[in-house]
């Protein structure tokens, strides 16, 4: 038997489920493919994982009727401050000067999480299969099927689209054996939580060092989520430090501007590269997320960029269903991957420009940067224009990226 869908999601992950419950909304009918359930009943740690939220993604989220849900448990930025470690360079970003309530938001993975599930669950338009592993899939002129193993049965799906939702090691981009330009940065992010005894302020601090950037973003009960960039060499030593040699250690590379750092969470490390797939689409095939680009997390742009994916995706599919139109024909995806080819571009060029920028140990460069930063810091117009790229609101945006619903 198989079963018939409009769109078929390989991967529900944040970036897949949102997708579906955007789509689901508007009647599409969608089924969600996912080898592990995405959890609605985690409890509150002090480790849990955090994602940062630009603005631009707030207004995807409030358009989709979820914000309301999500807006108890996040943390909202309100500040941002640069700078350069042991060098003149600063700038600071204030929300009042971009006329937001934040400037972004620290969200718990938990958190989107519990308010993404239900909805999925909710909607009479979408069916969540899972567990679930894809075995293969075939592309034909009218479809795509999907043969899935299942626990206890294989089962066919079949859609007139296959969106790839699954990761940075996606099997439905290395089915199509398309190519991706990749390099690695010899550079690893250190996750952990930490407690200081200053409050943080909604302040995200974000510092750069000779072994890369060093975040520490405000969360709740006073706690802010770290993402130190080593280098590669450097993470077995730091990983192991007792948790009082680890706080010290951070107090020399970050600074006072918390007080004394008090207290370290589980630490967990992350190997840093740049993947992008050099194709979007193929006939009947779309890639998203991290499928389609892996960023360095410097400035907290990858989950942001794949949210936008989302956002344009949902509205050409929507609308050319309205219209009664193929939503898999490929003329129809060439206009998803070119629409989102700029910000791409963009935005992997500032990501990456910046880890080179900042890695570089020349101090002409140096001296360049932090003037660089200090007239940043000085000019409305240029902060006014960095401040857009850093909450998404650059470039042609979508309804969902607006505000607006589908």
């Amino acid at each position: 038997m198989t079963h018939e869908y409009d769109v078929l999601i390989v991967g529900g992950g944040l970036v897949g489920a949102s997708l579906a419950c955007a789509l689901g909304a508007r009647g599409v009918r969608v089924a969600v493919v996912e080898a592990v359930l995405l959890r609605s009943d985690q409890q509150p740690s002090y480790d849990e994982r955090t994602l940062a939220l630009a603005q631009g993604s707030r207004r995807i989220f409030a358009a989709m009727g979820l914000w309301e849900e999500l807006r108890p448990g996040v943390t909202p930025i309100h500040t941002i401050h640069t700078s350069d470690r042991g060098r003149f360079g600063f700038t600071r970003l204030h929300r009042e000067e971009e006329g937001v309530e934040a400037l972004g938001y620290v969200a718990p993975a938990r958190v989107l999480g519990a308010v993404l599930g239900p909805r999925l669950e909710a909607l009479e338009a979408v069916d969540l299969i899972c567990p679930a592993r894809l075995r293969h899939f075939q592309v034909d002129d009218q479809g795509v099927n999907v043969t899935l193993d299942l626990e206890d049965e294989t089962r066919v799906l079949r859609g007139r689209l296959l969106v790839a939702a699954d990761g940075s090691q996606s099997r439905v981009r290395e089915a199509l054996d398309i190519d991706t330009l990749q390099w690695t940065y010899g550079q690893t992010a250190l996750i952990a939580n930490i407690s200081a005894r200053l409050p943080h302020r909604n302040i995200a601090y974000e510092r750069f060092t000779d072994t890369g950037p060093l975040a520490l973003l405000p969360m709740s009960e006073g706690r802010c989520s770290l993402v130190w960039t080593l280098r590669d060499e450097q993470v077995d030593e730091i990983l192991h430090l007792s948790d009082a040699d680890f706080l010290a250690r951070l107090q020399e590379r970050f600074g006072q501007r918390l007080g004394r750092l008090e207290r370290v969470g589980s630490r967990h490390a992350y190997p840093l590269s740049l993947v992008r797939a050099r194709e979007s689409v193929r006939p009947r095939v779309a890639l998203i997320g991290n499928a389609l680009h892996t960023l360095h997390p410097i400035a907290g742009q990858g989950f942001n960029l794949g949210l936008r994916d989302v956002a344009v995706l949902a509205e050409l599919l929507v609308d050319a269903q309205a219209a009664g139109q193929d939503i898999g024909e490929l003329a129809l995806l060439q206009r998803y991957a070119d629409w989102r080819g700029t910000d791409h571009r963009r935005v992997i060029a500032f990501t990456d420009g910046l880890v080179r920028l900042f890695s570089s140990p020349l101090s002409s460069v140096a001296c360049l940067r932090d003037a660089g930063m200090l007239a940043l810091d000085l000019l409305p117009p240029a902060k006014r224009l960095f401040g857009r790229l850093t909450m998404g609101r650059a470039g042609r945006l979508p309804r969902l990226a607006r505000g607006l619903p589908l």
